[in-house]
């Protein structure tokens, strides 16, 4: 499951998460037959960097997290923390960009790297949506269109690295991490050798690639050398004909998914494709698909 309100609420300024975050929550999760949350971290908000003073930064957000992760590992849940959203310099992170930016996602991920790297049941995504740049930029950085310098993946690799952390860490592809073509080209250097390629996928037509012959072509490969992980899979139809179909394909190459999400958003499926109606647990019409596969496959 994708938890995506640790990214905004903090940031928005009116608080730390959306929703409940008590064991009745999580107890709703982990009936789904879900074994990993994946949780959308904001840059300012851990560094409290371009807060304004907030509340709900720093230290606040850092142990907000933290209990979080705890209460999730007590129901058997995995966690993938990501960065999700950042901004260069002074700017307030209030959004995903092109790529992690140079100023401050090595330091985020120094720092997020350090509070977790004793904790086995936790990986790493290290950008959510890199979009609109080079596969060379996507490595090694660049200066962007808007004249900022980004952060290239192997840099990211090297701060949660040096920090001793041994966890897998997930590289989203270019696209808005649909597009894995030339993922394994340009694969960074890893010295634990714990590289995942991190997919998203939203149908039944809004992602790059979501038709089975796309997903053969270009994903398929890069599952046979290194594991994959669906970080986001959603439908933005508010049904669940289109999942219906990746996820069996998905099980057939042992491709993981996480489905997007797990907020229940007062306008439910307008606002974007949402699993559940409430924090109880009651499935929306796409929810309903998610669900019942999870409860058909896993024991």
């Amino acid at each position: 499951m994708d938890r995506s309100s640790t990214v905004y609420a903090c940031i928005q300024g009116w608080g730390l998460l959306e929703g409940p975050t008590d064991a009745a929550s999580v107890a709703a999760i982990a009936s789904w037959h879900a074994n990993a949350v994946r949780l959308q971290l904001n840059e300012d908000c851990w560094l409290n960097i371009n807060m304004g003073g907030s509340a709900y930064g720093g230290a606040a957000y850092q142990s907000t997290i933290t209990n979080y992760v705890k209460l999730l590992h007590q129901r058997g849940l995995y966690v993938v923390l990501s960065l999700a959203w950042n901004a260069p310099g002074a700017n307030q992170a209030r959004d995903q960009q092109v790529m992690a930016d140079a100023d401050h996602a090595p330091a985020f991920w120094s720092s997020v790297a350090t509070a977790f790297k004793s904790d086995p049941a936790v990986a790493f995504d290290l950008y959510n949506e890199p979009h609109d740049i080079s596969w060379a930029c996507w490595l090694n950085g660049c200066t962007t269109s808007g004249g900022w310098q980004a952060a290239g993946m192997q840099s990211l690799v090297n701060a949660v690295r040096s920090t001793g952390a041994r966890q897998p860490l997930l590289l989203g592809g270019n696209g808005w991490a649909s597009d894995l073509s030339q993922w394994l080209q340009y694969k960074p250097s890893d010295p634990a050798n714990a590289l995942v390629a991190s997919f998203h996928v939203y149908g039944p037509s809004f992602s790059q690639c979501t038709t089975t012959s796309c997903l053969n072509s270009t994903v398929a490969p890069v599952a046979q050398r290194v594991p994959v992980v669906t970080g986001e899979m959603g439908e933005n139809d508010c049904t669940h004909g289109y999942i219906d179909v990746f996820m069996p394909w998905a099980d057939s190459l042992g491709i993981s998914y996480l489905g997007f999400t797990w907020d229940a958003w007062p306008n439910k499926c307008a606002s974007g494709p949402t699993m559940i109606l409430d924090y109880s647990g009651t499935p929306t019409n796409y929810g309903v698909g998610f669900k019942n596969h999870l409860l058909a496959i896993v024991p």
